[in-house]
């Protein structure tokens, strides 16, 4: 039996981890259920067009994410770590900010559904890339060195032993993949609406910016709809993961047959794929930004960095989105690490089902599309609870933060928890020391880098949020993503592509610290470490 002070806080902590995961979701169920929105024709199409795009950027997703995996495995292939983290970023650069550097790379001829996929496809390769990496560290060596003794070629090696074996991992990415596809906005939208092409989750968000509040009913039903897509996908997805675990006994390191004489080829070729679809189109953007007559033939003469300064000087949207960025990112950070730390206490060391099967809803709202987050939380908060209005205020963003990112701050600190002694723990409670104490003294400096890492990781994501802020968001309580998409929209395309200049370098820069960060933490911490 646990002591009073111990059971307060774990069923303190059971009540937060089940409002934040379960609430929402059960007030947009109870919100849906008209079946004739579902068979509208425009409903039909949307979710048709979803499909589409979601499936083709998955493909596209594998050629590239899986074509990279299987290089990046070779043992002679140099500058692997700086690979790693370059193809990362493809992911972690918001995707707002990726579409508009690609729009001016490439242009007006990207609107429509080709365009949607091509970069739904690259934005998401990184998961198949890490996916098929994870799979490929669990082929047994020992088959290898059996096919090499046998006279196998490499080829014949990958192609009889190697793909089967890590095609479960292959198969649990591009589901990942497609998830993701399925829950994406920002593509879909600034592609999708001036090639009037919808989707589901620009459908949402169209009908609730024209008609308000009183489509409410419709577009859980839309979000409801969604929702059991990704689920199903969802589903697929950990089933097939299910397989992942039976390859024995790998190394836990990717390992191919080298490369040998095709190794400079290969690493030029994942070089010139990284220039192509991460380098050129970030210059677009830069070069964008740092035109100050734009539209006109390029010139040095005319490069400035008068769009910076207008952004973070006299453009009062743009100075108040990146405070409230700032501070919703940073309170995300900071509560969510504080709930992070005894949560993965109670499932991991003292072993708690409540806990785990909490911790495990509280990754739902992660995987789910975050336009279904944000219909479920307008839902539950439209009216004031206990007379607190929280609809139209930072507050509605900042509960649907810590909802969507939990799972980013709590799997750090759980990989940490398995790989330190619970006796620890265990001999300061026989002492006679309280939960709080061990708390502070032991289990604290253990998992604080850990911790400190997922944080990064929450503000690194929740800085440039913008799928879940768009339907949240109102006038003195924008985002940086909210203002990003809007200033492109609005045809305001140097001060646009300066604003997405300034988010990706800070993208870069948090990725950097906290990679350095996880450099004594367990591998896997991070999804781009080596």
């Amino acid at each position: 039996m646990r002591p009073v002070g111990e059971a307060s806080l774990f069923w303190s902590l059971a009540f937060l981890l089940a409002a934040l995961a379960l609430l929402p979701a059960g007030r947009l169920i109870l919100a849906g259920g008209d079946v004739e929105v579902l068979l509208r024709p425009a409903v039909g199409v949307a979710l048709l067009h979803t499909l589409v795009v979601s499936l083709g950027g998955m493909a596209v997703s594998g050629l590239v994410g899986g074509g990279a995996a299987l290089l990046m495995a070779a043992p002679d292939l140099g500058r692997r770590p700086t690979l790693l983290f370059l193809f990362s970023l493809l992911m972690m650069v918001p995707s707002q900010v990726t579409a508009i550097a690609w729009l001016n790379l490439v242009g007006p001829s990207l609107y429509g559904p080709g365009g949607i996929t091509l970069l739904l496809g690259i934005e998401h390769a990184p998961l198949v890339l890490l996916a098929l990496r994870a799979g490929l560290g669990r082929v047994p060596a020992e088959l290898l060195e059996a096919g090499q003794t046998a006279g196998a070629r490499p080829l014949r090696l990958v192609a009889t032993i190697v793909l089967p074996l890590a095609a479960p991992a292959f198969g649990a990415g591009l589901g990942l993949a497609f998830v993701a596809n399925l829950g994406n906005f920002a593509a879909p939208a600034l592609l999708g609406i001036p090639g009037r092409y919808p989707v589901l989750t620009t459908l949402i968000y169209q009908r609730l910016s024209g008609f308000g509040p009183r489509v409410l009913g419709e577009v859980a039903d839309l979000s409801l709809l969604l929702g059991l897509v990704a689920g199903v996908a969802l589903a697929v997805e950990a089933v097939i993961a299910r397989h992942r675990d039976v390859l024995g006994n790998g190394t836990g390191t990717p390992a191919l047959p080298p490369l040998g004489r095709w190794r400079l080829v290969a690493e030029a070729g994942l070089w010139l794929l990284l220039a192509a679809t991460l380098a050129m189109p970030l210059l677009a953007l830069l070069g964008t930004a740092l035109d100050r007559a734009y539209g006109a033939p390029f010139s040095f003469a005319s490069l400035s960095l008068e769009n910076f300064r207008y952004i973070l000087v006299e453009h009062e949207a743009s100075r108040r989105a990146l405070a409230n960025s700032f501070l919703l990112a940073l309170l995300s950070a900071l509560i969510l690490m504080l709930i992070a730390i005894p949560a993965a206490y109670f499932a991991v060391w003292r072993r708690s089902p409540v806990m785990r099967g909490l911790l495990f809803a509280a990754s739902l709202p992660y995987a789910l599309p975050g336009i279904v987050l944000a219909i479920a939380f307008i839902l539950l908060l439209i009216r004031p609870i206990f007379g607190i209005g929280l609809y139209g205020t930072l507050g509605i963003i900042l509960l649907a933060y810590l909802a969507r990112f939990l799972a980013l701050a709590e799997r750090p600190v759980s990989a940490a928890f398995r790989q330190l002694d619970p006796h620890l723990d265990e001999a300061a409670a026989l002492q006679g020391a309280g939960l709080v104490r061990r708390l502070r003294t032991i289990v604290l400096p253990l998992v604080l880098p850990a911790a400190m890492a997922g944080g990064l990781l929450v503000f690194l994501t929740a800085f440039n949020e913008l799928t879940v802020s768009a339907l949240l968001w109102s006038a003195g309580h924008e985002t940086l993503g909210v203002v990003l998409f809007s200033l492109e929209q609005a045809g305001d395309i140097p001060l646009a592509a300066a604003l997405a200049v300034i988010s990706t370098a800070v993208t870069v820069v948090l990725m950097l610290l906290v990679t350095r960060l996880a450099r004594a933490l367990p591998a896997g911490v991070l999804p781009w470490q080596g």
